[in-house]
């Protein structure tokens, strides 16, 4: 909790095609029942992120990266969400597509986007932005303030938790698998804490042996 009595603000800059994101954004909300901590949900996005380097990728993951690739759907349709119906239906989007796209492996496609607007009580209406740039501009903010709080060389999700004062710091991560609950959730966000206000810190990290547990 804040020195001011209020919960712990949080804020978490997520593209729902990925799906170690999505591991990170369960574990935020397991913290929020175990915490007094509030998530801030943002936009980002993985095409923004390597628009620049599409040459570089492999073939499979540029085509999704592309200009009207599957990367750009999800996010565009989360951007108008939010410019037209606020910042608080952007948490349960998400919920919605992430669950759609990778715990009944619908994957991304009109159908899965259509459903999550359904499910969350959002006009069906917005699926139309999927192939849009019409708030594109709002989008590349939205990535560019978490990329500017974290850096470069990063990918999603992105965070930005309290430091020691009370400044923000952004971190890539944490990217675990499966998804902390109860006190082991709350033991990695201490721990997160702990990290952020230690000056000078900046990673850890050891190479992934497991893919994303989505249970």
């Amino acid at each position: 909790m804040s020195e001011n009595g209020s919960k712990t603000p949080v804020d978490f800059w997520f593209d729902p095609l990925c799906p170690w994101a999505w591991m990170t954004s369960r574990w935020m909300l397991e913290v929020e029942k175990v915490r007094d901590v509030e998530v801030r949900w943002h936009v980002m996005s993985l095409g923004v992120l390597n628009e620049n380097k599409l040459d570089e990728l492999p073939e499979e993951y540029r085509e999704n990266m592309r200009p009207g690739g599957k990367s750009w759907g999800p996010v565009r349709v989360a951007i108008a969400a939010q410019q037209l119906h606020g910042d608080e239906v952007l948490g349960e989007l998400y919920t919605a597509l992430g669950t759609r796209i990778h715990n009944r492996g619908q994957g991304v496609n009109d159908e899965s986007i259509a459903g999550a607007l359904a499910d969350v009580g959002l006009p069906a209406d917005l699926i139309q932005y999927a192939g849009k740039d019409t708030y594109d501009t709002e989008l590349r903010a939205s990535h560019k303030e978490g990329i500017d709080k974290v850096g470069q060389d990063v990918g999603t999700p992105v965070i930005a938790v309290p430091g020691a004062d009370g400044e923000q710091i952004a971190f890539f991560g944490p990217v675990v698998t499966p998804a902390p609950k109860g006190e082991a959730a709350a033991k990695l966000w201490d721990g997160t804490l702990l990290v952020a206000a230690t000056p000078g810190f900046y990673e850890i990290k050891r190479t992934r042996t497991e893919g994303p547990n989505f249970e």
